[in-house]
């Protein structure tokens, strides 16, 4: 296989920390590499690195000569946010190019699931799986040979997961794709890079699969450092002794061979396997049942961003009791956060909406905030875990260290923390009190995969009641027992999953429009039918172009010929009739 990509001993460090020591990997065509590690080990650092727009404290990173790469960015860039779709994709090409191949951009963005009407719409007003889908158009544009992904997967709804994951299989060229989500790594990936310890893991094996055999060897890894330490105590025991008698006796040659054992023990000690430092904190949600019928009745439940919105969705009648922990499920724009923050509010401010909420008296409620707000930007570390427990300070000190807040941080300022580490800092709070409700709005979008596993296990394990919004399917599977899906301006109850998943991803509940509206089944399948034919005319007027300019300078004489400009019409002309399945 070709080599796409190389990289020779990379080292690099932030300000405060090494990231990576002596980091050495080749990247091969066809491969398809899922880039996993704990927050902070320095994944997008690292794609930084691969793309150019950092450089290596030492080391080489090397693209090849015939190797076009590009980057799929996180979030949508800001020079954009004015800038139509259509435009938007089109930037990407030679400015000497753009308008002979603005055709290419059109069939682009509609194999991307844009209809022509939507191609002018401006990118700050997509949503996020709008964003992903248009940001690769623009990666792809160029027909990539290697295409970097950092975590596109997050903020995303479930039905756009699902097209990316599809997106992912049937594309052929190759990938580093940065992600917490195991089973999209597990269906798109053959080879796993895993950041660890300022070095780098590599299988060729899926990420589940990965992790297991790594695992395996860390196992291996502990035997053996364990019988080497066995042998250094025992050579350490011998020379103290030695030296011991060596003093007692006044004897030289004792003494001597007490040198030689310590220097020998000393460098066993060099030599010894080192085992993973590990991650410095686990996730513990502590819940509580309450003996009721009832931790939470809604009746009649209008659900809006705010209170004079329109309404996003209504609710006839919902019970939460003591261990119920329920997935609300539903496409982005649909009100899932806008009803966990409504209910947020009665409770805080203890009123009543026309009875539509009612919560049980005596029940403990936390909130974890996707947006993280409820943390004070102006508080310290140690003053933002106040509303969260009464413990004393000493305790909350203890903390914070546990969760891998150094001490010398305590005092420093919420508003300087990263996104990731306000994110551990919210959970850490929430894990210092006692539930009987548990409210989490999107937890996994700063959740590494060992947090993932930590949640997803103290979940399934809470005594109290959960409302979870996530569409991170591992955390649905392993700790809800029951769903609730938003569709249609309404929400419904469901039991099983796998019926659930199969009406997602038929696409019925998918946003056909930019305000959210939804399209019956009809007039969605009328619309596709519309749309395929419009694609077909508009590609058949364009075969019809390319091949007049392919004819026309043919017949030209061959010094006035463009023999490049033939290969490239040839080449867009077979891409076509391919579509069309001429």
């Amino acid at each position: 296989m070709n080599t796409l990509l190389s990289a020779q001993s990379i080292h690099f460090h932030t300000s405060s920390t090494p990231l990576f020591e002596a980091i050495s990997f080749t990247l091969k065509q066809g491969d398809r590499i899922g880039l996993v590690g704990h927050n902070g080990c320095g994944k997008s650092t690292l794609l930084q690195l691969l793309c150019g727009n950092k450089e290596p404290r030492s080391g080489e990173v090397t693209l090849a000569n015939h190797c076009l790469m590009e980057q799929v960015e996180q979030h949508l860039p800001h020079e954009l946010e004015h800038v139509t779709m259509l435009d938007a994709v089109v930037a990407k090409l030679p400015k000497d190019d753009r308008q002979q191949e603005l055709w290419r951009a059109e069939l682009i963005l509609s194999d991307m699931g844009f209809t022509a009407a939507q191609w002018t719409l401006t990118a700050g007003t997509l949503s996020g799986g709008q964003h992903t889908r248009l940001l690769l158009a623009r990666a792809l544009i160029n027909k990539p040979d290697l295409l970097l992904l950092d975590e596109p997967s997050n903020h995303l709804d479930l039905p756009t997961l699902l097209w990316l994951e599809r997106f992912l299989i049937n594309w052929k060229g190759s990938f580093v794709l940065v992600s917490h989500d195991k089973r999209l790594l597990d269906k798109v990936t053959n080879c796993t890079w895993i950041l660890r310890d300022k070095s780098l893991h590599y299988f060729q094996l899926p990420c589940s699969a990965a992790l297991v055999e790594l695992a395996a060897d860390d196992e291996t890894a502990k035997l053996r450092n364990q019988a080497e330490q066995k042998e250094i105590d025992r050579i350490e025991k011998s020379a103290k002794r030695l030296s011991v008698w060596g003093r007692v006796y006044d004897n030289e040659d004792l003494a001597r061979k007490a040198k030689h054992m310590e220097k020998r023990a000393e460098k066993l000690k060099d030599a010894q396997t080192e085992l993973t430092e590990g991650t410095p904190w686990r996730l513990m949600l502590n819940g509580e049942a309450m003996k009721a019928n009832r931790l939470l009745g809604l009746s009649n439940l209008a659900v809006r961003p705010t209170n004079d919105a329109q309404t996003l969705f209504s609710v006839d009648e919902q019970s939460v009791k003591s261990g119920d922990r329920i997935a609300i499920i539903g496409c982005n724009g649909s009100g899932k956060s806008s009803m966990l923050k409504m209910l947020w509010q009665t409770y805080s401010q203890a009123m009543s909406l026309s009875d539509s909420v009612q919560f049980h008296s005596r029940c403990r409620l936390g909130f974890y905030d996707q947006s993280l707000k409820q943390l004070s930007d102006n508080e310290t570390l140690i003053d933002a875990l106040d509303v969260f427990t009464d413990e004393n300070e000493e305790r909350r000190k203890m903390a914070l260290i546990s969760a891998g807040f150094a001490f010398n941080r305590h005092s420093q300022r919420v508003n300087e923390l990263s996104g990731g580490e306000r994110s551990r800092l919210l959970m850490l709070g929430l894990s210092l009190a006692n539930y009987h409700l548990l409210m989490l709005d999107e937890p996994t979008n700063h959740l590494d995969l060992d947090g993932k596993e930590e949640l997803a296990s103290t979940l399934g394990t809470f005594d109290g009641a959960v409302l979870l919004v996530t569409h991170d399917r591992e955390l649905i599977e392993k700790s809800c027992n029951r769903y609730w899906l938003i569709k249609d301006g309404a929400l419904t109850q469901w039991h099983d999953l796998q019926r659930l998943y199969d009406e997602i991803d038929s696409g019925e509940t998918e946003s056909t429009s930019d305000n959210s509206t939804q399209l019956s089944s009809s007039d969605s399948s009328t619309l596709c039918a519309a749309s395929k034919i419009i694609d077909e005319d508009w590609l058949l007027d364009k075969l019809f172009q390319l091949e007049s300019l392919l004819e026309a300078d043919v017949q030209r004489k061959p010094k006035h010929q463009k023999p490049a400009l033939q290969q490239q019409w040839r080449d867009e002309i077979e891409q076509i009739t391919l579509r069309l399945h001429l």
